[in-house]
């Protein structure tokens, strides 16, 4: 009996088979980063996350491989694997950035607006989404930058631009073919984008304050892009 009660305890205070068995050096060993339980798909989508958390915070300059490796805490390896290169990565968060940017704008309008509602509010959207995500913003117009031979990109651009031509075909009364624009359809959509795309840059640039201060207290940059979308949309006297 007292054989088998030595025995019992033996067997209760083993340690348990699935812990880790510590170094030689007696200290518990860490899981290395590729170990983060992350799915190839997962881990892809994590990535651009964490690229897009960096941008905003510390900006272009800022946004490296190793950046954002450490940023979604994995290998600093990871990056490489999925995008190839830093313009890979890049390039691929920038199409996410258009198609934030054109979800944001469609559903600040709706079939039934009118022209002239649908116009201020896509211009509003558009204003609200680069003050939102200013460094998005910005990367997605650094053409240098970009690599527009990936297909998500040149998907999401091409959309933009689709959804601009179309504003300016309500506007005009007319059908307007995105690939074969007349010189006047042309000249149309390069002003609407050079006004609102103007005022933005100015606005994150700071630019606007001075303007800002002259007018009476009260007076933001929305009321003041308000009355400009309005002065550019007014008819012209007759002659």
């Amino acid at each position: 009996m007292r054989k088998a009660e030595k025995t019992s305890t033996r067997s209760r205070t083993r340690a348990p088979a699935s812990r880790a068995a510590p170094s030689r050096s007696g200290r518990k060993t860490r899981a290395s980063p590729e170990d983060t339980p992350y799915h190839h798909g997962a881990l892809r989508d994590a990535l651009l996350q964490a690229a897009e958390r960096v941008l905003e915070r510390d900006g272009l300059a800022g946004l490296t491989l190793r950046a954002v490796a450490r940023e979604a805490g994995v290998s600093h390896a990871a990056p490489t694997h999925h995008f190839g290169d830093l313009t890979g990565l890049v390039s691929e968060l920038a199409a996410i950035g258009f198609r934030q940017f054109n979800a944001t704008m469609g559903q600040a309008c709706t079939p039934d607006m009118p022209y002239p509602t649908r116009g201020l509010a896509r211009a509003k959207a558009y204003v609200a989404y680069a003050q939102a995500h200013p460094g998005m913003y910005g990367l997605m117009f650094r053409t240098e930058r970009l690599d527009y031979s990936r297909p998500s990109l040149q998907a999401a651009a091409q959309a933009s631009f689709g959804g601009l031509a179309q504003a300016i075909a309500a506007s005009r009364h007319e059908h307007i073919e995105a690939e074969a624009l007349t010189l006047e359809q042309a000249a149309a959509i390069a002003r609407a984008w050079s006004l609102v795309h103007g005022f933005t840059m100015l606005l994150l640039d700071g630019r606007l304050e001075d303007i800002l201060h002259r007018l009476p207290v009260g007076t933001d940059s929305n009321v003041l892009l308000d009355a400009m979308l309005k002065l550019a949309m007014a008819k012209p006297p007759a002659s």
